[in-house]
């Protein structure tokens, strides 16, 4: 049997988590994936970028009640390689049956 490739942008742990997140919500603030993570706001901010640069997410920044506000969505390209990268893990799972 040959193991699909994994997306090395997913590989990354906190990536990973923040799709996870995003996978499953219209819309997430920048705090509210902090506190999921439980990852420092500067590593949050560095992988928000990768995964921006690459087309798996949108990032929109505005303001509220005076102070910053970054929410992130995932986009459509961000979804299928989400579930391509599950796919591929399950692939790996189920290679020993």
């Amino acid at each position: 049997m040959k193991f699909k490739s994994l997306d090395p942008l997913l590989h990354s742990q906190l990536r990973l988590a923040i799709m996870s997140i995003l996978i499953s919500v219209k819309s997430a603030e920048f705090g509210y994936i902090r506190e999921k993570t439980e990852a420092s706001s500067g590593n949050i901010s560095v992988q928000l970028s990768k995964l921006a640069e690459a087309g798996y997410i949108e990032i929109e920044k505005s303001f509220r009640d005076n102070y910053p506000l970054t929410t992130c969505s995932i986009t459509a390209k961000g979804v299928t390689a989400f579930e391509d990268y599950v796919n591929s893990i399950q692939s790996y799972l189920s290679s020993g049956n």
